[in-house]
């Protein structure tokens, strides 16, 4: 099957079936024409691939699996290598997850302290935090917005990767 014939069979882009056929993980051959060709089975791959994605993995994680993509990753027993990336991966989302309700929680009582009538500068000394961050806060209406426009339209080296 062709490149556009596999993304609709499982969802993936084909921006993604590139990039995961430079990392490796997924092989096609040439036709006469240079289109590329893959096999029936690269469906299972793929679909094992985005799974393993899903669940927080990164593609050098990805690797791992590299033995039973093509079958169910879930049947078998894991292995010792596969485990040791899945804690490694939950420890990151932990983390991640540990910073959003931090961001949270600092976006709620900065709001709180200034409904009652705070002021900046009253909210800055009671939560110490600098008058840049209460500012930042108080202006933003999610935790989103508190980074928005820092990064937007900068090149970054993941443009390439994005769908």
């Amino acid at each position: 099957m062709q490149i556009g014939e596999l993304a609709k069979a499982t969802g993936a882009s084909v921006r993604s079936l590139r990039h995961y056929e430079q990392a490796g993980l997924i092989v096609s051959d040439r036709a006469a024409n240079g289109y590329r060709r893959y096999a029936e089975g690269a469906v299972a791959r793929v679909r094992n691939i985005r799974r393993l994605l899903g669940a927080g993995l990164t593609l050098d994680d990805v690797q791992v699996f590299l033995p039973c993509l093509d079958g169910d990753v879930l049947a078998g027993p894991p292995g010792e290598k596969a485990l040791r990336v899945a804690r490694e991966r939950l420890a990151v989302l932990e983390q991640r997850i540990a910073a959003q309700t931090d961001a949270r929680d600092r976006l709620a009582a900065v709001h709180a302290l200034m409904a009652k009538g705070h002021s900046k500068p009253a909210v800055q000394r009671q939560l110490g935090m600098t008058y840049r961050t209460v500012k930042a806060l108080a202006d933003a209406a999610n935790p989103e917005e508190v980074f928005r426009g820092q990064w937007q339209n900068r090149p970054s080296v993941l443009d390439e990767h994005k769908p």
